[in-house]
Parts: structure tokens; sequence; C-alpha cells
């Protein structure tokens, strides 16, 4: 494996979460399950300094906080985080909650209520939703507020996503988890990959974050990476890719240093500037850092 590590890393989704706040997080306590196997790993508290000490010899400049407490409280997560990030040097951008509202007019509340803090950009869906995106006139609100939407859906909703996008060209979208597949066969990743052709097609406006594989894989290896990493990359080019960590859920699977190894590894054919954008400078540009 390389070591041409990159010259630096915008880590763009982590968690910083503290399994002690059992109203927020109630699955890093027991209180609900997850279906995830063994979560040891990730049930653990997770803070900026935590974080530097597992990233040690990677120059990981900033970091991306993205919303991690159930419901409503992904609000008040995002409005806390934001207040400590100056004594605690990050996150540098926050992706707040969108949790389920009974209105359209609820809903933006929720949204306008996470812009009294500075650092944050944008939202994700966080509670449960039939459908993968929000009612149009949500996406609109986000828009017109040069905040940023983060698609959750898995395989199955990814190329109806891409059909409800048409028409916000000016809404920036962010693909997370490499498009949240579910499992590493080959019916899932032909499902996939049609998936992820149809939002790369969607327009300029939609990215897509290079994270989350461990997940459904199993494993932070190159071999099991490479597929998806690589296709999806092909589909949406260096400009509209970045590579995040999804720490510390992905840690039930290895270190940050296997992980980082790993990304490195996939980009050795890479030119520098190229790899810049990965690790990055797209990341920069999206959540306007």
């Amino acid at each position: 494996m390389t070591d041409r590590r990159p010259v630096r890393i915008v880590d763009c989704h982590v968690h910083l979460w503290d399994p002690a706040r059992t109203d927020w997080y109630p699955y890093l306590s027991g209180r609900q399950q997850l279906n995830m196997g063994d979560t040891t790993g990730m049930n653990r508290l997770f803070d900026v300094g935590t974080y530097k000490a597992e990233s040690a010899g990677w120059n990981v400049e900033k970091l991306v906080n993205v919303a991690a407490a159930t419901g409503r409280h992904s609000v008040d997560e995002t409005l806390a985080l934001d207040a400590r990030a100056d004594a605690d040097g990050h996150p540098d951008a926050i992706i707040g909650g969108l949790p389920p509202a009974d209105s359209i007019g609820e809903a933006v509340e929720l949204i306008d209520k996470q812009m009294q803090a500075s650092r944050f950009r944008g939202v994700r869906p966080m509670g449960q939703f039939t459908e993968p995106l929000p009612d149009a006139e949500v996406l609109r609100a986000l828009a017109e507020r040069n905040l940023v939407f983060e698609l959750m859906s898995k395989t199955d909703q990814l190329a109806v996503a891409a059909v409800g996008l048409a028409g916000h060209d000016d809404l920036a979208v962010v693909v997370e988890h490499t498009g949240w597949p579910r499992s590493a066969s080959d019916e899932e990743f032909a499902e996939w990959k049609a998936g992820i052709d149809a939002l790369a097609a969607a327009g300029d406006n939609v990215v897509c974050k290079l994270s989350g594989l461990a997940m459904p894989l199993g494993s932070m290896s190159v071999d099991a990476f490479r597929p998806w990493t690589e296709h999806a990359i092909e589909a949406f080019g260096v400009d509209r890719c970045m590579f995040a960590s999804n720490f510390p859920v992905d840690g039930m699977h290895g270190t940050l240093d296997e992980l980082f190894a790993t990304f490195t590894a996939l980009t050795e054919g890479l030119d520098d500037e190229s790899r810049d954008k990965l690790f990055a400078a797209n990341a920069e540009r999206v959540y306007r850092l």
C-alpha cells in the first residue's frame, strides 16, 4: 500500500458526540437498537481531542460535523456544537438536522433556528421519512439560504431521488456515504451503480461524499472499497467527489489510520491536484470553509 499521503485533509463527515447524552443519542447507550451488529467501536465519547489523537500523522485541517442526535434534538445539537467550537477548535462547519415536521412552515422554522449558528451549512433528514427528499418548497428554502441538502437515500431510492431533484439546479446536494449501499452483493452493486449514474447526471450541483463504505462492506480494505469508489469518481468526476471518514461509526471496522491509508492507496494513480480536490478542496467549496 502506498504511503503517498495527502498534503491535507478536510474530513467532511464526523460525529462529535457524548454517549452520556442519552436523550440525544439513545442508540449509544442501548436504549435504541440500530441493527448494525456489534457497535462497541462507535459507542464511545468522540470529541475533538479524541479525533486529533486518532488522526495523528495525517494533516486534518478542518472538520464538518454531521447531525447524529435523534429527531429535533439534532437542531439543539447544531446550536450546542457551534457555541463551543471556538473553544474546541472544531468543527469548522455543521450539517444540522431536518426532523419530521407537521407543516412546511414548521420545517422551515427548524432550518431558520439553526441559522443562528455561524457554522451551519445545511441539513440531513433526522427521523422517519418515507420519501428520499423533503417537499419541494423545503428544498427551495434551503437553496434560498445557500444551504446544502444531504441525501441519505439507500440504493433502492437513489434513482427516485435523482428524478425528484429535477428543477433544483440551484441547490447544493451531497449524496451521503457513497449512496448508502446495503451490502457487497452483485445485485446490490448493479442497482447502486444505476442510481449513482442517475444522480451524477442530475446536475453539477449534485456531489458525492465518498464515505460510509465500511458499514455495509464490513471492511476497510482497498479491494473492498475499490469498485465502489472508482465507479463513483468515474460517474461524478474528481470535481464532484470528496472523501470523509464517518467516524466513529466506521470505527466499528477499523481505525482512522487504516481508513485514510485506504483512501491514499485508492488515489495513488491520480495527480496532486486531483487528490487535493478529493481530500480537501471540494469539501471546502461545498461547505464554504
